[in-house]
């Protein structure tokens, strides 16, 4: 398969296998051995690579990206971050200021996502460095570097948006040899519905692993970023909707003024080099019971978009969830959309997890809970790592609607929810732990409500 792209400022062609990592590539075929291979699947950053589009630029994991997701696009790894002449970024100055460099193999990856961030005018060092790990140096002397840098002019040879190459340019598409990749949705169905046991690749957040970890061989794969009717946000006076590629980086973006509750939910999901790749339509595909964007689709009331050559339907998000690893999709049939009723925001979304940050939910609860005259008139309350599916709390739903909303009808809802669930015990937490935490996530929505303060972010000492 061809791909074409600048890296550093130059064009190149890739000729490899579909799922050839860009971070095998750099390495092995470019000797750009700056870019290191560490967790190789998206947690330590240690690989994190500049991606510059017509959207902007965003940094990401070079491990869990293939090479066709990167066609037409420029690359930025940190061999191309000081100019041409060898004069230092100014995040690279500050760096070597401020010692934020020890044994130095977190380094690069540092480089490449503070320049980034520094690029994009991102001052949220916190967030923006949540997907590099450090083991040696610690964060204060990096986030003091990433402070001072923060008004320095950006470099010149940075805007790589100047330069990203065109249909014109690259000759031709990336493609296997004699087969066209799809581009259009309806194309999607006629590839999906001849090769019904492919592969198809969004984000690669997920599928990356399945050949870095798991060295799998996937067969037939088409790359969905090639179609652009699959992605985005339309937002409407009666309803919002997502486009299945759309990244979580996106929706974060264009749902936090709606819903914040759920943009918040959205920025703990990974990292920024996760959420810049990773789409909506493939967190919910997986069908994890812990994938955190199902439980809050959910209590919005989503409809799910499924087409096939044989058609489009339509059904409630959580019917979509049939059992743990099986769905209501046939194998000819893909994630399209989703769509969410416009009716007020009444969300309320909480994880729990070991690590604020990057961390895979214990149980995640959100809740949508409408009041009226003090009587709780709606209730939708979703869990996620409560079963084997995202599922509904039906029990606890029926202990709240037509109640008052008080603290006692909030205790009855708690313990209705041991007859909803009969959760699991993992590494994660145990069976007790989860009940205890999704009951009193119900009793932190109250308080919340209540006016009283209830997130950890604003507890101070």
């Amino acid at each position: 398969m061809h791909t074409t792209f600048l890296l550093n400022g130059r064009q190149v062609t890739a000729d490899t296998s579909p799922t050839t990592t860009l971070l095998d590539w750099l390495r092995e075929d470019q000797h750009l051995t700056g870019t290191k291979e560490g967790c190789n699947e998206g947690d330590c950053g240690a690989c994190s690579v500049i991606v510059t589009d017509d959207s902007g630029a965003r940094a990401l994991n070079a491990c869990i990206l293939f090479l066709p997701q990167i066609e037409g696009k420029a690359i930025r790894t940190v061999e191309g971050i000081a100019a041409a002449d060898g004069t230092l970024h100014p995040i690279q100055k500050a760096m070597v200021k401020h010692h934020g460099s020890q044994c130095g193999f977190c380094t690069p990856g540092f480089i490449t996502t503070m320049a980034c961030a520094h690029l994009n005018g991102a001052t949220d060092h916190d967030t923006q460095l949540a997907g590099n790990l450090c083991r040696c140096t610690g964060y204060a002397p990096i986030i003091r570097a990433a402070k001072e840098a923060e008004t320095a002019p950006i470099p010149d040879h940075m805007h790589d948006a100047r330069f990203l190459l065109t249909k014109n340019t690259t000759g031709h598409a990336p493609q296997e040899r004699g087969a066209e990749p799809p581009t259009t949705p309806d194309a999607l169905a006629t590839w999906l519905d001849q090769n019904p046991d492919g592969t198809l690749i969004a984000g690669a957040t997920d599928v990356g692993l399945w050949v870095t970890k798991q060295f799998r061989e996937l067969g037939p794969v088409a790359f969905l970023n090639r179609i652009p009717d699959l992605a985005g946000v339309t937002i409407t006076d009666t309803e919002i909707r997502i486009g299945a590629t759309t990244t979580l980086s996106a929706l974060h973006s264009a749902i936090a003024t709606h819903y914040p509750a759920f943009a918040e939910l959205i920025r703990r999901y990974g990292s920024v080099q996760v959420r810049n790749a990773a789409t909506i339509g493939g967190n919910i595909a997986n069908g994890s019971p812990i994938g955190d964007g199902s439980p809050a689709l959910i209590a919005l009331g989503a409809s799910l978009h499924l087409r096939s050559v044989d058609g489009a339907r339509s059904l409630p998000l959580e019917d979509f969830f049939v059992d743990y690893g099986k769905q209501d999709r046939a194998k000819n049939e893909f994630v399209e959309a989703i769509t969410i009723p416009r009716a007020g925001d009444h969300l309320r979304c909480y994880k729990l997890s070991k690590r604020f940050d990057q961390d895979i939910s214990a149980v995640c609860g959100c809740f949508w809970i409408e009041v009226a005259d003090g009587v709780v008139t709606a209730a939708r309350l979703a869990f996620g790592g409560m079963a084997g599916t995202p599922k509904r709390a039906a029990g606890a739903e029926a202990a709240l609607v037509g109640n008052p909303w008080s603290e006692t009808t909030v205790a009855a809802a708690m313990t209705a929810l041991s007859q909803d669930f009969t959760p699991l015990s993992d590494m994660r937490a145990s069976a007790s732990y989860r009940m205890e935490a999704a009951q009193n996530m119900l009793l932190r929505a109250w308080l919340e409500d209540q006016g009283q303060m209830i997130d950890v972010l604003q507890v101070t000492a």
